[in-house]
């Protein structure tokens, strides 16, 4: 009973793939991908893209053959069902918006927290590409579309919304009397 009381509290202290994090290629970012947390059950959601100049921009997933038929690529959710084991996630899937195939998946998160691998593979693991990301700080949040943010983290957005506009004196006349 003792050992578990000592490893319960250890695994609430690790690190955890909710975040923002982004995938790099020859130097440049290609992707931030933002992960919610469902009660353990982790969703990846695609929240910003960074096209390389003259490729063309696809707006859709017009490939996908699923829910997210013809949804926007910017705030779908692109990988599912990723079910957390400490620092590992899996039975998740993902899909390649590019040709709307949906592979297995399974994640790791570093025990610093600072980097995710993410692998996506047919039937078997041994035939999957591994994918390290990096995770950037909270701050970088502002950066993404305020729907995105509102969407999947409504406590963020409402800390962010700006206060309504303040009462207008309209329709009040001279010492303040309501005017016709």
């Amino acid at each position: 009973m003792a050992l578990l009381a000592v490893a319960l509290p250890a695994q609430a202290q690790q690190p955890s793939a909710a975040g923002l994090w982004q995938k790099v290629e020859d130097g440049r970012p290609v992707i931030w991908v933002l992960f919610v947390d469902h009660n353990g059950v982790f969703e990846g959601i695609m929240a910003k893209t960074f096209p390389k100049p003259g490729e063309p921009v696809t707006e859709a997933c017009t490939k996908c053959t699923d829910d997210r038929k013809n949804a926007p690529l910017l705030g779908i959710p692109f990988i599912r069902n990723m079910k957390r084991d400490g620092l590992k996630y899996e039975e998740g899937n993902v899909l390649d918006p590019r040709d709307g195939k949906i592979y297995r998946a399974k994640m790791s998160v570093s025990p610093d927290g600072k980097e995710l691998t993410m692998r996506g593979y047919i039937g078997i693991s041994l035939f999957g590409k591994d994918e390290t990301w990096y995770r950037l700080p909270d701050t970088a949040i502002a950066q993404l579309d305020p729907a995105i943010v509102a969407r999947y983290l409504p406590a963020q957005a409402a800390a962010v919304k700006p206060p309504p506009p303040a009462a207008t004196k309209k329709n009040i006349g001279p010492a303040g009397t309501p005017s016709r």
